[in-house]
């Protein structure tokens, strides 16, 4: 999967000089949490909502509501906004953007064509890819098994739920307790629980934990 299959677009941008409230106020309407700069089609940065909340007084502040309105409007995008973007391209792969972004902690990723900004990519985005991955809005039996890291052990494991009649629905692999297996995590559908632990005891090191959802 790449990140242009399943970016949020159109993008919205903001140019560097709009106020720091107007942007805040386009963030709560459209309900997004961060804003590429743009300007003359370049992008320059990006804004959050925590870069626009900071930047605000304090409600502690002993500033009258006009002197805090008057030094808000002051403020520009362009004064808050982060210069060094990290960015990926349609063709990234999905996983290549979740990496960067759990590696900068950051929340989202604008995606470029070329020098042009066509899309974001969030950890919205993502959540919604897992929750896909791991079939989370079909119901079957769900396994989280320990299996020896061998070639050929998911393909009897799919073989034999197969010729049972099953379907699986989703199937992920995962570090295991050592460098020896993997621990997997797959959904069933069209078998009863029971007879998925049957069909499987043999297969695995371990069931960890196996449940209808």
């Amino acid at each position: 999967m790449l990140v242009g299959e399943r970016m949020s677009k159109p993008v919205i941008t903001v140019p560097p000089d709009m106020p720091i409230n107007e942007a805040l106020n386009l963030m709560k309407s459209e309900h997004i949490r961060r804003l590429p700069v743009v300007k003359d089609g370049q992008l320059i940065g990006i804004v959050s909502n925590e870069d626009l909340l900071n930047a605000s007084p304090s409600q502690a502040t002993s500033l009258s509501i006009w002197e805090v309105n008057y030094l808000v409007s002051r403020i520009k995008v362009k004064d808050v906004m982060t210069r060094e973007v990290h960015t990926v391209t349609e063709d990234t792969p999905i996983e290549e953007a979740a990496r960067i972004m759990a590696d900068q902690k950051i929340g989202g990723l604008p995606v470029m064509r070329g020098t042009q900004v066509v899309g974001m990519i969030t950890e919205t985005d993502l959540f919604k890819i897992f929750l896909e991955f791991m079939g989370a809005r079909e119901r079957g039996v769900r396994v989280t098994a320990l299996m020896r890291d061998e070639p050929g052990q998911l393909a009897k494991l799919a073989q034999c739920i197969a010729e049972a009649g099953g379907n699986i629905i989703s199937i992920g692999s995962f570090y295991g307790e050592s460098p020896a297996n993997r621990t997997i995590s797959f959904k069933v559908a069209g078998v009863e629980e029971s007879r998925v632990r049957e069909l499987i005891t043999d297969l695995v090191e371990r069931i960890i934990d196996i449940r209808v959802a």
